[in-house]
């Protein structure tokens, strides 16, 4: 390089920072590519274009400087600080930490860098915490939380396969009671049936049957327990799965007359999930909290149904299996 291309240079990199101070960042940067054209070896004139590429949202640009400013120059801070910052403003906190942590090691009186380690530290905290919420939102398996209820099904029926197919029955109803929760805030209060292939008219009998109504008063709950009777038995359903959210329920007010006592879960917003069959009954309550601006189901917690019974009991009792 001759030394009217690195004073020329120079001049242009002078000029650049003028036009970065007034906030002119795309001027600045035009001026700092023309500048290296003319000095390319020199670790300032990426470090400052990459500073205006971060000014313009341009990231990858302003990476591509930080990286090269610090090849051409690994043991000067300033490379490593225009990285992390990049890296920050991609939102990828952890990689931004190494590139700061790095920095101080060049310059441990950097109190700017060590402010920002210690706040992307709380903000890569927080990310992983979002990121494992969302897991927890997409990645539902009631199954595993449900195993004994399908060993008591099986024992209780005396049949594996009517078991199994009872138990898959009452994971899908809550499952997709779950997602239609994280997707909109709510379920709907309705009753699903596992009807019978062989035995029942589809084209008179739905699967599901709405119940909003239900919970308005005594007369309304007596009506549409009477109701879900003889719809089970009209339609030969096996079984029974009825969700409704606590939010809507008013009656019964307290169940039984136990009283406030008997709830352990505090003010938890949710929604109940009841099984009725004819030999095995179940209530759960799965519980919904916020975390991270993101409604977030809980496992289902077992109720004595005794006690929290939402509806009465459906189909008649049988000891075993018909």
């Amino acid at each position: 390089m001759a030394d009217g291309g690195g004073g020329r240079a120079a001049e242009l990199k002078d000029q650049g920072n003028e036009q970065f101070k007034s906030g002119n960042y795309l001027k600045a940067a035009a001026l700092y590519t023309r500048a290296i054209k003319l000095d390319s070896d020199n670790p300032t004139l990426y470090s400052n274009r990459a500073a205006a590429f971060l000014q313009l949202v341009k990231l990858n640009k302003a990476l591509a400087d930080a990286e090269t400013t610090i090849k051409l120059k690994p043991e000067w801070e300033k490379g490593y600080f225009r990285k992390g910052c990049v890296l920050e403003a991609m939102e990828q906190y952890e990689e931004a930490i190494s590139a700061f942590q790095i920095a101080l090691q060049h310059n441990p009186q950097n109190t700017e860098v060590a402010r920002k380690i210690k706040r992307l530290t709380q903000l890569a905290r927080e990310q992983k915490r979002a990121v494992d919420v969302e897991n927890l939102r997409s990645n539902i398996d009631i199954g595993k939380n449900l195993q004994s209820l399908k060993k008591e099904l099986a024992t209780k029926y005396g049949d594996a396969e009517m078991g199994q197919n009872i138990f898959s029955f009452v994971i899908s109803v809550i499952e997709t009671a779950i997602k239609a929760w994280h997707d909109t805030g709510k379920v709907d209060a309705k009753v699903n049936f596992l009807l019978d292939d062989q035995k029942t008219d589809t084209e008179k009998y739905a699967p599901v049957v709405n119940i909003e109504k239900a919970f308005e008063s005594p007369h309304t709950h007596g009506s549409c327990f009477a109701y879900l009777r003889q719809y089970s038995e009209e339609s030969f359903s096996k079984a029974a799965c009825m969700v409704a959210p606590k939010s809507i329920i008013s009656y019964p007010q307290v169940w039984k007359g136990q009283g406030s006592r008997k709830w352990k879960l505090d003010q938890s917003d949710g929604f109940f999930v009841q099984f009725e069959s004819p030999i095995l009954r179940k209530i759960w309550f799965v519980a919904s909290t916020a975390e991270k601006g993101r409604a977030l189901c809980r496992s289902p917690e077992p109720l004595d149904i005794t006690i929290h019974e939402i509806l009465p009991r459906i189909f008649k009792e049988n000891e075993t299996s018909a």
